[in-house]
């Protein structure tokens, strides 16, 4: 099933890429929100790949899938088709396309792809956390899944960096996590700080890029779910802002509490 997935976000990325080099068209969403023909076309192109697994779907693009109707999801495929969609009106190339796999409210298995740079992010149960650069040379030769991972570098990958580093956002600062930011510079002294934006942010404490990212401000599940798992199965920690309580997936209302993701 997870391979659908990786194929469903690769073939998505391809999407999103034609629109891209295009001007871009930006609507807007009831929220306000940009959305743009990109997140429609890589929607419609992932849910090609899931529709034949059998598991029900909860996408950003249709979300609007009643809290009865999906409550008592045992496993479900939570999906954004286009997560940095401000990223990508500025042209820096820093969105993915995200999907998770969620079995009883818990992210075990993700797959983010950044169609710009070409690389693969995947968390997999029983198998651990991979970055896979360049891939779609890679994908061609591959003969199975096992084979996909062992051409991809383990996470976190080794580095000799002493310094302590947090990741943030670009778009989004709030006021509680510069407060959290000065605090790890009491703890830790000399500290730096990795500014990112979308889903990068959790894979690069998943990576070992960065030691701990805090999030004080809002979040959906969608922009969460694949990076969560990415992260746990790199061996890091996610939970809300009590650093006890592991976030959750699959509630009545789809917005994340604050959360905190550490190595």
């Amino acid at each position: 099933m997870i391979e659908q997935a990786i194929k469903g976000a690769y073939e998505g990325g391809l999407e999103i890429l034609e629109v891209y080099g295009t001007e871009i068209s930006v609507d807007v969403k009831e929220d306000k929100s940009p959305l743009t023909e990109a997140d429609r076309r890589a929607h419609f192109k992932i849910m090609e790949f899931l529709k034949d697994t059998g598991i029900p779907v909860l996408s950003e693009e249709g979300k609007d899938i009643q809290y009865a109707d999906r409550k008592d999801w045992k496993q479900f495929w939570l999906v954004d088709p286009l997560d940095g969609t401000k990223e990508f009106i500025k042209r820096n190339g820093e969105f993915t396309v995200n999907i998770a796999l969620i079995e009883d409210g818990v992210p075990v298995s993700g797959v983010i792809y950044v169609p710009v740079k070409d690389e693969m992010y995947l968390g997999i149960k029983g198998k651990g956390a991979f970055k896979i650069n360049d891939y779609s040379k890679v994908h061609v030769s591959h003969s199975d899944l096992n084979d996909l991972l062992s051409k991809g570098n383990k996470l976190p990958i080794a580095s000799d960096r002493k310094t302590f580093s947090m990741v943030g956002s670009r778009s989004h600062m709030s006021d509680e996590t510069l407060e959290y930011f000065d605090k790890m510079k009491a703890e830790h002294g000399d500290v730096e700080m990795v500014s990112m934006g979308s889903s990068l942010k959790l894979c690069l404490v998943a990576e070992g890029v960065a030691d701990v990212y805090p999030r004080f401000a809002p979040t959906m599940e969608w922009d969460t779910g694949a990076g969560d798992a990415i992260a746990r199965n790199a061996g890091c920690v996610v939970t809300e802002k009590d650093e006890v309580t592991p976030l959750r997936y699959n509630k009545e209302n789809l917005l994340n509490p604050w959360f905190i993701i550490k190595r």
